[in-house]
């Protein structure tokens, strides 16, 4: 089983440092459809355009050797998710990133992240991928803090206005 810990800083207020644990988890599982039906819902309410869509993510794409599905754990409370999936030899595309809006700002997104950065190392991959929205203006800046750049829209996101890609080289 991966396992991935960290100490995270605390938030304005907190006095203790928490416990973040992220393990793996099966996308089938109740707790992955919640945290994936909180993301939807959230997306459907910033993106209520006609054609605005959630893009699949199927569980065989998260197995063992072809990708991963993360949760990450506050004190053993599920605060955030995300997963990669294998598109080409070299490739991974990071997808159904998501920290529950209580968690937000505590370091959690950064931790899923690095977690899914290793998982993409373990499956000997060159580059990462992935698309964000264009009013996503926190993720955009995370992931601009981690070295992304901006590439053309690829795949599944060919012509949509609403979407950014982009793209880390290992």
């Amino acid at each position: 089983m991966f396992r991935f810990a960290m100490n995270v800083p605390p938030t304005e207020g907190e006095m203790k440092t928490k416990k973040l644990e992220i393990r793996r988890e099966s996308l089938a599982s109740p707790l992955a459809q919640e945290l994936i039906a909180e993301l939807n819902a959230e997306l459907s309410a910033m993106y209520p355009e006609a054609g605005a869509t959630h893009f699949r993510l199927d569980p065989e794409e998260t197995a063992e050797g072809r990708g991963a599905f993360l949760v990450a754990y506050n004190n053993g409370i599920p605060i955030a998710c995300g997963a990669i999936r294998r598109i080409d030899p070299t490739t991974v595309e990071i997808k159904r990133m998501y920290v529950r809006q209580s968690a937000r700002g505590t370091g959690a997104g950064r931790a899923i992240l690095e977690a899914l950065f290793a998982q993409a190392r373990d499956l000997n991959v060159e580059r990462v991928v992935l698309e964000t929205g264009v009013r996503q203006i926190a993720a955009i800046g995370l992931y601009e803090s981690y070295g992304f750049t901006h590439i053309p829209l690829y795949g599944e996101y060919l012509g949509s206005p609403l979407s950014i890609c982009m793209e880390k080289r290992l």
